[in-house]
């Protein structure tokens, strides 16, 4: 779900966001893109490339390393780590969010070396949220105890299904009984504080043995879920099976009962559903994924790893969208060479900022409030961008969209046909904001 709301996204955005190349002029926007509200802080997202294998359905930036390089990887993202915090010159890193990849491969003086550097650099609070992806499998089930000593205070745990066939077709490196082991050890060590990856749409699934798998996932899970939509994805291997008619996926109109057989589900359990994906009770949302929706500023290391931040610390004024560089091999020798392996800087303009903050606001459950908004769009208000729009008014109308005194945000119904939803405010978005002089 959260994968193909993008994509219908992405059809509607400007050109040169949805390439994340180029480099020509944007217009002066220093007065909202530099201000302190907006500059002083940002979360850290940290990538780990290195697999064991590949799943079938994964085209994720992700290597099998031929020999152990965990020292040398180490010492580069600590070095780009510093570079990068010292370019944008953050007073304070909110979170830390260790993926992959399989982090959960690497020892854990890994987290710790990095977490120490940031420490050095800017404020980390002790209370930040430091999350880890962990692969169930009795090796990262082993090391959960030594993660938390290393400063790791959340745990994500990629279980994806509790079917064991399922897990064997997606190529998973696990049992759904090693899942639920590792589900069990990282309760023990951090409660309230453990996430579920959980994948629905997988081949041959029902909707009946969707609700029972259910169950059982809420038998054993903590206080966050994460729902996700397998996507077929062209080179994979799952991609050929389904091509040659070995393998057979839900139709679309099954899986759209499936995720709304989830949301009911989950919420019956006292469960609230906080964005397009995710699932939370007792307050325990992800910060740090709360911190891309609400349109901060982050920063990726390692290869392959995205960021949105102002480079104050080379004079700019501008949020840039920045790549590194993919091959592990290749960003290592870069970083060694010049402190970081950025590979494409892509300055936002004005438009395409407010096209990132609807798109990623829209995915909560609460949206965009009239107060948020005007951190990046001082003189043009919710209101005024998109309540005189007839395809906007159609949406309020029906019952899909909502905009009040609260700001603009989809209804439980609307949330569900977002991919539908989105292309509509961007164009209206981009037609109010090329008319602004």
């Amino acid at each position: 779900m959260m994968r193909r709301t993008f994509n219908a996204a992405s059809r509607v955005l400007s050109p040169r966001l949805r390439c994340l190349s180029g480099g020509e002029g944007t217009e002066d926007v220093s007065e909202w893109a530099a201000a302190p509200q907006i500059t002083q802080q940002a979360s850290l997202y940290v990538h780990w490339p290195y697999c064991l294998r590949r799943c079938s359905y994964c085209n994720f930036n992700k290597y099998i390393s031929k020999e152990n390089n965990d020292h040398i990887m180490t010492k580069c993202l600590q070095r780009e780590t510093e570079t990068l915090l010292q370019l944008s010159q953050v007073s304070c890193i909110t979170s830390v969010f260790f993926g992959g990849g399989t982090p959960s491969l690497a020892h854990p003086s890994t987290f710790a070396a990095i977490l120490e550097t940031v420490s050095r650099q800017v404020s980390l609070s002790d209370e930040a949220e430091v999350t880890l992806e962990v692969n169930p499998t009795p090796v990262g089930k082993s090391k959960l105890e030594a993660y938390c000593r290393a400063g790791v205070n959340r745990f994500s745990i990629g279980v994806q299904s509790l079917q064991d066939e399922d897990l064997k077709i997606l190529g998973r490196d696990h049992t759904s009984h090693e899942a639920l082991q590792t589900i069990e050890e990282a309760r023990r060590l951090c409660p309230g504080r453990v996430s579920l990856d959980v994948m629905f749409g997988r081949p041959e699934q029902t909707v009946d043995s969707w609700e029972k798998e259910l169950s059982e996932l809420l038998r054993v899970c903590d206080d966050h879920v994460s729902l996700y939509q397998l996507t077929l994805e062209r080179g994979t291997q799952l991609f050929k099976q389904v091509q040659s008619g070995a393998v057979a996926l839900p139709a679309e109109d099954v899986t759209a009962e499936m995720y709304q057989c989830a949301r009911k589900t989950l919420h019956q359990h006292g469960f609230q559903q906080y964005e397009v994906s995710n699932f939370a009770r007792h307050s325990s949302v992800s910060h740090h994924n709360m911190s891309y929706w609400k349109g901060n500023q982050y920063i990726g290391v390692g290869p392959g790893a995205h960021g949105r931040f102002v480079l104050l610390g080379e004079g700019g004024v501008v949020r840039e969208a920045r790549t590194q560089t993919l091959e592990p091999d290749v960003w290592i020798r870069e970083v060694q060479q010049r402190g970081h392996g950025t590979r494409r800087r892509l300055p936002l303009s004005h438009l395409e900022l407010l096209e990132e903050v609807l798109v990623m606001g829209m995915r909560m459950t609460e949206g965009i409030n009239h107060e948020h908004w005007k951190l990046f769009s001082p003189q043009s208000g919710l209101f005024e961008v998109f309540g005189a729009s007839v395809g906007v008014q159609e949406l309020l109308q029906s019952g899909q969209l909502i905009l009040d005194d609260r700001g603009l945000r989809c209804s439980w119904d609307g949330l569900a046909l977002l991919d539908s939803i989105l292309p509509a405010l961007l164009v209206e978005l981009e037609r109010q904001i090329s008319q602004k002089p």
